[in-house]
């Protein structure tokens, strides 16, 4: 059964959900994981393309956008109302519904920044999960 961490960000601005995700894939990636990271838009999505290589100076995550007609599939993938068929390791889940495919990997990481509404929309995440008998753990951490 898929293990759920929640990571409540403390700290507000737009960079600070983002910058949390690069760091945790890049602790996944060291790890040896194979990762997919769900976005809630095209730009959100464009947008952590991006910070992947620039978050850190010196950081090396490879990646690459998830398309399906793509053989060689670097460990790290982004998407965006897309379900990966090859993947099912970790999934960083930066988007506001709970994935429909969520289940079938081993772990997911859901990031919860300071936002008021993102808070809410992850409260209804947590009941959904904690409901269908998954395993939940809650991270309070200091944002970057």
């Amino acid at each position: 059964m898929t293990r759920v961490d929640f990571y409540i960000l403390v700290g507000r601005g737009p960079t600070v959900g983002p910058v949390f995700a690069c760091r945790l894939v890049e602790k996944a990636y060291a790890h040896g994981h194979q990762v997919y990271i769900n976005t809630d838009s095209g730009a959100q999505l464009r947008q952590l393309d991006d910070l992947l290589w620039s978050f850190r100076g010196g950081s090396f995550l490879p990646h690459a956008i998830y398309d399906q007609a793509v053989s060689d599939k670097p460990a790290i993938l982004l998407g965006h109302a897309m379900e990966p068929r090859e993947c099912n390791d970790v999934l960083v889940n930066l988007a506001q519904e709970v994935p429909p495919f969520f289940s079938r990997f081993n772990r997911m990481a859901e990031l919860v920044d300071g936002d008021d509404a993102q808070r809410a929309a992850a409260r209804e995440r947590f009941r959904f999960y904690k409901d269908r008998g998954y395993t939940l753990k809650t991270h309070s951490l200091q944002a970057y």
